[in-house]
């Protein structure tokens, strides 16, 4: 079975679980998520816990959610959709006339069809959602409204995989998980997530270590950065959000707030290679857990590639965003195939530096054309790997000589491996200059003696 259809299998076996920022939704999906990754910690941090600025709200728990019509018939019901339900809704059990009710419901104009997903979080509210043209049928009479649910100290629930590799040295991969019955935002990132830690597990060599989190959207990422912020302000060297990854639409780039990140970098850089018609965004655009990775005092290397961006295509927080239609097995396995491309890149992202000191002489080892002449084709050819030698001064990585040189890093990666292999190159994990440069000169007078 392909990588896509795995994906998409886990994806319809998460689907029907009410996930909020809380609640047992939420640890059932990260127990199913853990059976495709056995590494994975799941962990609590209690309700009132002051987390920077914000504090862990309470849990929600749902046990039935629905309205008697004046026909005493069942509607909006809670287990047939959990989107029916606003989030967080505070118990209730009352009558009310249609037009007291209708202060409490929420639909879409525009989009007739689509239930809306609607939340809040921090009020004491309540609300049912439906469709416009479930809406306009609804008769004048008296609706009785049952909501039993409870808010309760309990506990925001996430969970991490560390992969260890040779270097400390982390790249850091957030999802999240509070979004219930929505395929692309946000099913699609943590099945996708879950299955990239799989991958990473299986390679036996890693140069760097990979860190992996299933978190509740904002509160979530604020609450882990909390705990942890000064740690990966040392460790992490690059990561992205993973979130709306499951359309077979165009691809998409949000930058971290610097721009110019390693993680900017080589996004860019496979974007521009292998998917050429992506759509790039700019840091105003941001509207996920990026906020809070990206933020004054935090700044971490964090960049976002996904398919349709969230708030940017018509199914976004609707019940429109479905499995099938809008997520597929296709979609999955295009964003899964990238992703292992981007961290494939980082992976190898070696830094060249020559074995010879000043310019090698091509011509005897058969790398140069042997009959100078006016051809673009051999022009360029030799003159792309004097450029290797000249930029391959240990400071300089693979991805940087390649977009100074204007070619795909696979291109280059192949060659300096090749070079390496004739002992004319060194490739370097990390940049560590002077002592290679001091051990490459003492190699050299050596064979010069």
């Amino acid at each position: 079975m392909d990588i896509g259809k795995k994906i998409f299998i886990l994806a319809k076996k998460l689907w029907s679980i009410n996930r909020s920022l809380t609640g047992e939704g939420n640890r059932l999906t990260l127990k199913i998520l853990k059976s495709v990754c056995d590494s994975m910690k799941i962990k609590e941090i209690s309700t009132g816990s002051k987390v920077f600025d914000w504090t862990v709200p309470k849990e929600w728990k749902v046990n039935f959610a629905y309205i008697i019509d004046p026909d005493g018939k069942k509607i909006l019901d809670f287990s047939k959709n959990n989107l029916h339900l606003v989030g967080y809704s505070r118990p209730v059990d009352k009558k009310f006339t249609l037009k007291e009710l209708n202060k409490y419901l929420f639909s879409l104009p525009k989009q007739p069809n689509a239930i809306p997903y609607v939340t809040s979080y921090y009020n004491d509210i309540w609300g049912f959602c439906l469709t416009h043209n479930q809406r306009k049928k609804l008769k004048k009479g008296y609706y009785r409204v049952k909501i039993d649910s409870k808010l309760f100290k309990g506990s925001l629930t996430y969970g991490e995989i560390l992969i260890k590799g040779k270097s400390k040295k982390e790249i850091f991969l957030s999802t999240y998980i509070c979004h219930p019955s929505m395929a692309n935002n946000e099913l699609s990132g943590p099945v996708i997530a879950i299955h990239l830690a799989k991958w990473l597990r299986s390679i036996k060599k890693l140069n760097y270590s990979y860190r992996i989190i299933f978190i509740s959207e904002t509160i979530g990422s604020i609450a882990y950065l909390s705990r942890n912020y000064i740690k990966m302000k040392k460790n992490i060297f690059s990561g992205f959000n993973i979130t709306c990854v499951g359309d077979n639409r165009t691809y998409s780039f949000l930058p971290s707030r610097n721009g110019k990140t390693i993680s900017d970098i080589v996004a860019l850089h496979v974007l521009k290679w292998k998917y050429k018609k992506f759509k790039k965004y700019t840091w105003r655009d941001r509207g996920s857990d990026e906020r809070q990775y990206c933020a004054p005092g935090i700044d971490l290397p964090i960049a976002s590639v996904m398919r349709s961006k969230y708030g940017d295509y018509p199914e976004y927080h609707t019940s429109l965003d479905n499995l099938g239609k809008v997520v597929t097995p296709k979609g999955l396995e295009g964003s899964y195939n990238l992703y292992q491309k981007i961290l494939t890149v980082l992976e190898n992202n070696y830094y060249p530096i020559t074995k010879i000191l000043c310019e090698p002489q091509l011509g005897k080892r058969n790398l140069y054309s042997k009959i100078s002449k006016k051809d673009k084709k051999s022009i360029f050819k030799d003159r792309l790997l004097l450029d290797m030698f000249t930029y391959s001064d240990g400071k300089t990585s693979i991805l940087e000589i390649a977009e100074k040189c204007s070619v795909s890093f696979w291109k280059l990666y192949d060659a300096f491996k090749k070079l390496e292999k004739m002992k004319l190159i060194k490739l370097n994990k990390m940049i560590s200059i002077s002592k290679e440069r001091k051990k490459i000169n003492n190699f050299i007078s050596s064979k010069n003696k």
